[in-house]
């Protein structure tokens, strides 16, 4: 039986991928994960804002006492490797690629064009077998249109696709007024896959205090059906790879989003659920499915159960949508 895959042109051997988080922010984290069977690992993002702190910082310490007196030029020597608050993360980037057989892709996790496109030229020079782009930016102005929104972000692929040359994908939200055509704008402006979805910060509000709280809940299976709707929609339609995130509880999930056309799921919150071991749970599981059922391959599940087979996709999305509400019985509510 082969699990083998294809992911912005590379070969995986299975489709389970440990997606950026806490386990892959340290060259230990992500040797465990490869240890454990993951098939490639994401590594930690590098935040843009993150690296201009630490520069700042970096400045009021070299620059303290410097006008105290004639002799003093500083009390803080110059660090002459210091690297604009990005060395130690390109380091261990630099050590995963040496050190690990399965590809390491960067994240990135920018705000400016020269930060998107300084660091991505940094960290293909790390080593990284690609590149995810991860856009975080919440538009609140009320003179910016959403078109506007997708040719800012169409420009910073365009931008980073010509500095670079290792493959890129981008890491969405599903927010997007026509996902269709948003997704085939990015893939001709460079990017090689698409990741569905990046989650927004939620925030709440603790009625004691009426303090706004920060949160950031695990994930869990029952966010799979957005993931699962535009990866099978999408699915050979865009000329991408497709990687499905969001809801990979179990092997489950995972052969779900096969069938609906992803090239690779990715998984953070069951690992940090269940520990790094989990990825040998899901890939045994997967295996098993694909055996029980008759298939000798992964590729031969893939997009079965994609748009492609199916006629008039909006009318069955209607149809669907007004069945689900009128025909729903009450009494379900409470079994």
């Amino acid at each position: 039986m082969s699990l083998t895959t294809r992911y912005l042109g590379l070969t995986l051997a299975h489709p389970i991928v440990a997606a950026a988080s806490p386990l892959t922010a340290t060259l230990d984290g992500m040797r465990r994960l490869e240890d454990a069977g993951a098939a490639a690992v994401v590594m930690a993002s590098l935040y843009e804002e993150q690296i201009r702190a630490e520069d700042t910082a970096y400045a009021l310490y070299t620059e303290h006492g410097s006008n105290s007196q004639a002799e003093a030029g500083s009390y803080f020597p110059e660090l002459p490797d210091y690297d604009c608050g990005v060395s130690g993360h390109l380091e261990t980037l630099r050590r995963a690629c040496e050190a690990l057989d399965v590809p390491v892709i960067a994240s990135l996790n920018g705000t400016t064009t020269e930060g998107w496109i300084g660091h991505a030229r940094a960290l293909e020079q790390a080593g990284a077998a690609a590149i995810e782009l991860t856009l975080y930016s919440v538009p609140i102005e009320l003179a910016v249109s959403g078109g506007e929104v997708e040719r800012r972000t169409l420009d910073i692929v365009r931008q980073v696709a010509a500095t670079v040359q290792v493959p890129l994908s981008m890491k969405l939200v599903p927010y997007f007024s026509s996902m269709p055509n948003f997704a085939a704008e990015l893939v001709s402006a460079g990017a090689n896959g698409l990741v569905l979805f990046n989650r927004l910060y939620a925030p709440d509000i603790d009625l004691a205090t009426l303090r706004v709280t920060r949160s950031l809940p695990l994930s869990t299976a029952a966010e799979l059906p957005l993931s699962l709707v535009w990866i099978a929609l999408l699915s050979r339609r865009v000329e991408c790879s497709l990687a499905a995130s969001r809801g990979v509880e179990t092997h489950t999930e995972v052969v779900k989003y096969l069938l609906a056309g992803a090239d690779v799921v990715m998984t953070a919150s069951a690992l940090l659920r269940h520990g790094v071991q989990h990825v040998a749970t899901m890939r045994e599981g997967l295996e098993r499915w694909l055996d029980e059922n008759g298939f000798d391959s992964v590729d031969a599940i893939r997009g079965l159960k994609d748009a492609t087979h199916v006629e008039n996709v909006d009318a069955l999305l209607r149809a669907q949508y007004v069945a689900a509400l009128t025909e729903y019985l009450p009494g379900k509510l409470i079994q």
